[in-house]
């Protein structure tokens, strides 16, 4: 097999994609001047003409092996789910009394960093930021709109909570990546990652109090129903046990459904539409994410990727060099790729190398390539997170972006632990 070379001209359909998008917004003020899908599928013909030495049906399989990769067909299915999941759950009253319960014991000042908390428990025991939002995202646009407070910090602070967790979760797909890639161990990993990123969390959470504080609507708590939470409190616990996140929605979507035909909110057949509603519900969502997969594997395979990996790895004359340059070539690599676990997959051994180079702590750079991956992965708006907050309280992702203080912060500290060289690890004997 050839070995591809690097070259910079390949990454020119990310950036017809992102100079659509984000720059037709920009320049209009309005960010649904320019249709995403309209913005994905010129990037992707872009990404079809380039590279005149192969055939086009070559490219096109190309794309469709991109478009096919397990781990997006996986995050479909989510996303399937996911909408399946809400809106059937929103149909029999679970989002409404689950909205009043939090609006009942939760002083108005701590609801949107409850969210963040809740988000970050739920996702630290799924293992996935997109099934922590496509539980939250809804309660989150219930309790926004009860509470008379911004849509998009509500998401904002869901999607911090949802990146803390895939950041650290046991079970999440990023961590397993970056220890297997790393070769040390998970434990040990999570000690290493989980002091370097606490204090984001708390700042995070102190600034969602602050900014919310008495800025709220009253409110009068309603009614709830114990009963008709049970599909979220049933989520939340298979989440807790450990239960794989596509199991975990379609028991929930079952859940919700007995529960509303055995109170009247629904007949078989309202059921069955309310299923399809939500499926249909994430087309866009779906077919945007195959999309971007097929536009990556031809930006992968014209030698996008290599041309990043070289780049970075150009000038490196430190430990500390060299640990920047581990957390620029994952961040890199995941703009290009907007997907954090493919992007550690395809940094890692380059990571390792450096890091054995260097006597970098295997714990260490494992953490810089989780940290950073999740940082970026929480902050661009046509990344999978992003995108289905926006789907679900419909709005524009970028409208988050003012409110992603957590993955921001976490990069932040990343830096600050490189710059102090902190944790100091004690060396393992061989």
């Amino acid at each position: 097999m050839m070995k591809t070379k690097a070259n910079g001209w390949a990454l020119l359909p990310l950036v017809i994609f992102i100079g659509l998008f984000v720059g037709s917004g920009i320049i209009t003020g309005d960010f649904y001047k320019m249709p995403i899908l309209v913005a994905i599928l010129v990037a992707a013909a872009a990404a079809l003409i380039m590279n005149r030495k192969e055939s086009f049906t070559s490219k096109v399989e190309s794309f469709s092996k991109g478009a096919g990769h397990p781990d997006l067909m996986i995050m479909v299915f989510i996303f399937i789910l996911a909408g399946a999941f809400s809106e059937v759950a929103k149909g029999m009253g679970a989002v409404e009394s689950t909205v009043n319960l939090a609006l009942s014991f939760l002083p108005q000042s701590l609801l949107i960093a409850g969210l963040f908390i809740i988000g970050a428990f739920i996702s630290l025991a799924m293992g996935t930021s997109t099934g922590t939002i496509a539980a939250l995202a809804p309660i989150g646009v219930g309790i926004s709109t009860e509470a008379d407070i911004s849509v998009a910090l509500a998401m904002g602070a869901i999607i911090g909570g949802a990146m803390f967790g895939d950041n650290l979760s046991f079970i999440s797909d990023t961590t397993i990546a970056a220890v297997r890639t790393q070769q040390t161990e998970m434990r040990d990993k999570f000690k290493a990652n989980f002091f370097i990123v606490l204090p984001a969390a708390i700042i995070t959470c102190i600034v969602l109090v602050v900014i919310t504080l008495g800025g709220q609507a009253p409110v009068t708590p309603e009614a709830y129903s114990w009963v008709k939470m049970l599909p979220y409190i049933g989520v939340l616990a298979a989440a807790l046990l450990g239960v794989n996140v596509i199991a975990v929605l379609a028991g929930g979507i079952i859940l919700g459904g007995v529960i509303g035909m055995a109170d009247g909110s629904y007949t078989l057949t309202a059921f069955l539409q309310k299923i399809t509603d939500g499926i249909m519900g994430m087309a866009e969502l779906v077919i945007l994410s195959l999309l971007i997969g097929g536009m990556v594997e031809l930006i992968k395979r014209n030698g996008g990727i290599h041309f990043i990996l070289e780049t970075m790895t150009k000038r490196i004359s430190s430990k500390r060099g060299a640990e920047f340059a581990i957390a620029g070539l994952v961040s890199s690599t995941n703009l290009a790729t907007a997907n954090n676990t493919i992007s550690i997959i395809a940094t890692g051994p380059l990571a390792k190398d450096m890091a054995d180079k260097y006597e970098i702590d295997k714990r260490k750079s494992a953490s810089l390539l989780d940290i950073f991956s999740c940082s970026i992965q929480g902050l661009i708006p046509y990344g999978a997170q992003m995108l289905s907050a926006a789907e679900f309280a419909s709005i524009s992702p970028t409208s988050i972006l003012p409110y992603s203080f957590y993955p921001v912060l976490i990069a932040l500290c990343g830096i600050v632990a490189i710059l102090i060289q902190f944790p100091r690890f004690k060396r393992k004997a061989a």
